[in-house]
């Protein structure tokens, strides 16, 4: 495990050749901060809402890296004040699918500070979210000794066709989106890396009904107080030192743990699944895009008997889906 951290962060150094700052404000991050890391292309008509969703949890400063965006996204980035922008024109597939420039943007910028690392069409969601900014999470999680916290990707989608109700830019995708599935959810255990394996939900039913092993991941640690010797491995679905990866409770009880509101299934999924089918960028050569490009011509709808309409977080607590374990 030391020797693979080790190649995680001698790699993520090397890739720094490859970005390019375009707007670097990091001078600017207090050492306290809270800080943001993502990895975008092609995706300003979500930025907005993004942006002003994690301003408002309590987030001061974003670290977007843009992979050669062609629709105005690194533009619309660099003009704003909290934000820090790099772009590269170099291959996501060989940065292990943006982990490689989000490792070096943490160690980097992020050694010492809590931070988020999402993709722009994730919202973090905590016990408490309504009431609390981000940062009584961080100061209860620091006061306990915890370090990593845990998230599961709930999958949102309209009662009707993806198709139906455009996205607008700026809008706030879950307008639309505001339907999940509360269960058809299988867990396994990673016996590499410790870490929850999680797979199951609206994509899985739809367009992996024939190979649900093949379906996505939903198990995520987004938060963490970093250090320059961390790494994230496959995604933000695991990390090492290995025991960061210990999110969940192994001894009965429960573990204090949040969710990601996933709001990939809109009307802007079938572009971009075409898009990039065609690039070949993505994991096992894009074939979960190629699956989404196969069966979004026909229309399905997501929506079921089954289906819970999404209304907060003490919902999803209720259903099991997360939990405030002992902070109150």
């Amino acid at each position: 495990m030391r020797l693979r951290r080790k190649r995680r962060l001698i790699r993520c150094v090397r890739k720094r050749r490859e970005l390019k700052p375009l707007r670097n404000a990091a001078k600017s991050i207090r050492p306290d901060d809270i800080l943001l890391v993502c990895v975008v292309r092609n995706e300003k008509i979500r930025l907005p809402y993004f942006l002003d969703y994690y301003r408002r949890l309590g987030v001061d400063h974003f670290l977007f890296v843009d992979n050669d965006s062609t629709d105005g996204t690194a533009e619309f980035l660099t003009s704003q004040s909290d934000v820090s922008t790099w772009s590269t024109t170099a291959s996501y597939r060989k940065s292990t699918y943006g982990i490689d420039w989000s490792n070096y943007l943490l160690r980097k910028y992020a050694h010492g500070h809590w931070v988020l690392t999402v993709d722009p069409d994730e919202f973090f969601v905590y016990p408490f979210c309504d009431s609390r900014p981000i940062r009584a999470l961080t100061d209860w999680l620091q006061g306990t000794g915890v370090r990593s916290f845990g998230t599961m990707l709930i999958d949102m989608y309209p009662k009707g066709r993806i198709e139906d109700v455009p996205y607008r830019e700026g809008q706030d995708p879950f307008e639309i989106a505001q339907w999940f599935d509360s269960g058809n959810h299988m867990i396994t255990r990673n016996p590499t890396y410790g870490n929850l394996w999680i797979q199951g939900g609206a994509r899985a039913r739809v367009f992996f009904q024939d190979t649900p092993k093949k379906a996505p991941a939903l198990n995520k640690i987004p938060l963490v107080k970093w250090n320059r010797r961390y790494a994230y491995v496959s995604s933000t679905h695991s990390l090492l030192p290995r025991g960061l990866n210990q999110v969940y409770e192994e001894a009965g009880g429960e573990k204090t743990c949040g969710v990601l509101l996933h709001a990939k299934l809109i009307d802007t999924l079938g572009a971009k699944a075409k898009e990039e089918v065609a690039r070949g960028e993505h994991y096992r050569g894009s074939g979960e895009y190629q699956a989404y490009a196969d069966q979004l011509d026909a229309q399905p709808v997501f929506w079921n008997d089954w289906s819970e309409k999404y209304l907060n977080w003490r919902q999803l607590e209720i259903l099991g889906l997360m939990s405030k374990g002992n902070w109150a």
